[in-house]
């Protein structure tokens, strides 16, 4: 843990594994919404610190890195389920979708 990631790592592997298992979707709208990849085929969460989740997204069948901010610098666990449900929120409008009523 560092002054620019406040999360040790076995937080930033629960949150990944919940991400790529229950919301693998949800990743790849948050990459294509909001992360500038809008040909984005497939996504995968691979990080996050305080400022930003990173992704790995496929386009043209090759993986990009893609990082995508948080509205604010995140110092507690529990601001990374709030930020990732705002992230698929903000991607869904940005892509015109509706997002699922239970994105919360």
């Amino acid at each position: 843990m560092s002054a620019a990631n406040p999360f040790p790592p076995e937080v930033i592997a629960a949150v990944m594994r919940h991400m790529n298992t229950d919301h693998a979707d949800d990743c790849l709208v948050i990459c294509q919404g909001l992360g500038g990849q809008p040909t984005a085929t497939a996504a995968t969460m691979s990080g996050l610190d305080a400022e930003a989740m990173e992704f790995l997204a496929v386009v043209d069948g090759t993986e990009v890195p893609v990082r995508v901010p948080f509205s604010e610098r995140l110092v507690e666990r529990r601001q990374i389920r709030a930020e990732a449900a705002r992230m698929y929120r903000e991607a869904c409008a940005a892509l015109g979708r509706t997002p699922r009523p239970d994105a919360s």
